[in-house]
């Protein structure tokens, strides 16, 4: 049976009027929430450390902007808008002291509640709106008048009314506008997890790289393995997107169709679906985010280590080469960009 989806009928904005919404951070996701629902009508407060660079963007948003911990005593609801492994420490220090009871506290992923990096005390209802797209996307759907589609999650102990306030923000941000699904912490945080991992992070990333790397090694010129291996996914992926892998089938030669469905599973077969399935169980019996919280703790060896080993490779001098020559591309320096606190 399909998942129930929620639309703006389905919403009270009422019950977050005469509400302040505190957004904790100001990068990706905090500036698209907290710019959308200042312009559904409801009033938004920034919180930031005091020497963030992000105070005078919000300012110049039109926000008030205030220290975390006061931000969360102003608030009644306060949405943690920081990367996963800063939350813990924000949430300690400078949100848990102001958390009273008949507040909310709303989170865009579950990873924190769901593996019990933060614990919020009883009488706090423990929300999640979780936009199934960037930041950047959230904000310009909106402003063009739709939305991106998005799950809502309610912690078990919160009150009645945590749904209603759930359903309230994914409305003021423009999500009922393509429809909410409900969710859970647990199921949102394991599948989006595996999600990254597997298939659209790295697995997508690993297949890439191992398809182009086979072509140069064979002899054929970079360019070439660039162009068949990473330039033209995004045409495919296109067409998954909006018309299913039946879709993008009928949209390709025979050729094309005849050399996916006979080749494709020799590359992504049993032994592949086999570690996707040790991938997921390592999600679900928390090994992975222990390893995370170690790798952080620690200083980020491995993850840096990794990043610039890939940075280095080969298809990224041949790929910014080729992108030079393609004036119809936007070109885009996101490097570095993070979740602004």
């Amino acid at each position: 049976m399909p998942a129930k989806v929620y639309t703006h009928k389905d919403v009270d904005p009422k019950i977050l009027q005469n509400k302040t919404l505190a957004v904790i951070g100001y990068g990706s996701q905090g500036h698209a929430h907290a710019l959308n629902l200042k312009e559904s009508g409801y009033r938004v407060i920034i919180g930031l450390y005091k020497t963030s660079k992000s105070i005078k963007v919000a300012e110049s948003h039109g926000f008030d902007v205030f220290d975390v911990a006061t931000a969360v005593e102003r608030a009644d609801a306060i949405m943690l808008a920081v990367p996963d492994m800063k939350q813990p420490s924000v949430f300690e220090s400078e949100v848990l002291p102001g958390l009273k009871p008949g507040k909310t506290v709303l989170f865009s992923h579950g990873f924190c509640i769901h593996f019990e990096l933060i614990d919020p005390p009883k009488g706090v209802d423990v929300i999640m709106v979780a936009p199934k797209g960037p930041g950047h996307v959230v904000r310009s759907q909106y402003q063009e008048g739709k939305g991106v589609p998005a799950l809502i999650a309610v912690r078990k102990g919160s009150s009645r009314n945590a749904k209603s306030v759930a359903l309230a923000w994914a409305d003021g941000i423009g999500a009922t506008r393509a429809g909410v699904i409900q969710t859970s912490f647990k199921e949102e945080t394991e599948t989006d997890l595996f999600g990254e991992q597997a298939v659209l992070c790295g697995g997508a990333s690993a297949l890439v790289l191992a398809g182009f790397e086979t072509l140069v090694e064979a002899g054929y010129q970079p360019e070439m393995a660039y162009f068949e291996c990473l330039h033209e996914l995004k045409l495919i992926v296109d067409l998954m997107v909006e018309s299913g892998v039946a879709g993008m089938r009928f949209s390709v030669s025979e050729t094309a169709k005849y050399g996916d469905i006979t080749r494709g599973p020799r590359v992504i077969n049993a032994q592949t679906k086999a570690r996707m399935k040790t991938i997921l169980g390592e999600i679900q019996n928390g090994k992975f985010a222990r390893e995370w919280v170690r790798e952080y703790q620690a200083g980020l060896p491995k993850y840096n280590a990794l990043l610039k080993a890939g940075e280095d490779h080969q298809i990224e001098k041949t790929g910014k080469y080729l992108r030079s020559l393609m004036p119809w591309l936007k070109k885009k320096n996101i490097k570095g960009v993070q979740a602004a606190y």
